[in-house]
């Protein structure tokens, strides 16, 4: 995501899901559920068993778990869709975020060589996903390629109201310029109008956000950004549907730059990527242990 807001980047072609499709069709399908997520180099971290089927719309059914989070919800948002640049009517479409009007969804950037942000992300749920679920979360995702496109920006909002999420937490990456290095938290501002009301989630969504960053900064060793937020890694925004329409703690975070050279090594990096799930995973859970 770009730090303009989610819904800035023009469309971008992905050549890789017809590989990954053309693939799928020759492995069986008791395999295909660990692999459609795995990557060269990736850390054999994975799942003991395959997640429950989801519904349309992404959400799933996920089993409570066994362990120090049993009892715990947490929602992940997968930023974007591999599926949005074929329906640009759709995403473009205008949905309310309380305090204005935004597009539904956009396609996300990418890095120079084409390695999308919708990529990106789902990968990053699926091991996050993984490890919270070893400590007994139940987890859900907002979508787990199994959409078209979306879903939109408040329906990403809706799911985990639904869910009575103890956390939310949204993955991005983003598209700034050559150069600016670094990752942040976005935490959402107060906001009271129409169908949005944070001022209940301003205080435990910062707490949330500030262990998220914490843990990923020493999990990665990936900086604080350094072209925005003042070197704190901590941006607090007021325009982004997604939080305006929460009512549960929630946090985005942009995991890297794809447009650096340096952040877009590590973004493509399967190990390097086990690591952001790791320092996502230990925030979170430090905040549900505290909450």
């Amino acid at each position: 995501m770009s730090y303009e807001g989610p819904e800035d980047e023009a469309p971008r072609p992905r050549s890789r899901r017809a590989l990954t499709l053309t693939f799928a069709a020759l492995v069986p399908a008791a395999l295909l559920g660990r692999l459609a997520w795995s990557a060269p180099g990736d850390e054999p971290d994975r799942p003991a068993a395959a997640a429950s089927p989801a519904a349309p719309g992404g959400t799933g059914t996920p089993s409570p778990g066994t362990g120090s989070l049993a009892g715990k919800v947490v929602v992940i948002d997968p930023g974007h869709n591999t599926g949005n640049f074929r329906h640009p009517a759709r995403i473009n479409r205008k949905v309310d975020v309380g305090n204005g009007r935004k597009e539904c969804d956009t396609t996300g950037t990418s890095t120079d060589a084409g390695y999308a942000e919708a990529t990106f992300t789902l990968d990053l749920a699926h091991r996050l996903r993984a490890l919270l679920e070893k400590q007994g979360a139940t987890v859900k995702l907002t979508q787990d390629g199994d959409r078209a496109w979306g879903p939109c920006v408040d329906e990403r909002a809706r799911i985990g109201n639904a869910a009575h999420a103890d956390a939310a937490i949204s993955l991005h990456a983003d598209g700034s310029a050559q150069g600016d290095r670094g990752f942040h938290v976005i935490l959402p501002g107060a906001v009271h109008a129409g169908a949005a009301d944070t001022r209940p989630i301003v205080g435990p969504s910062r707490s949330l956000g500030e262990r998220v960053a914490g843990a990923y900064r020493r999990s990665t060793g990936e900086p604080f950004a350094d072209y925005l937020g003042g070197g704190t890694g901590m941006v607090t925004r007021t325009d982004l549907g997604g939080l305006n329409l929460s009512t549960v703690p929630k946090v985005f975070i942009e995991c890297g730059n794809m447009r650096d050279k340096s952040d877009a090594a590590l973004l493509t990096s399967g190990p390097w990527r086990q690591k952001a799930a790791r320092g996502i995973s230990a925030g979170i859970v430090s905040f549900l242990h505290e909450s």
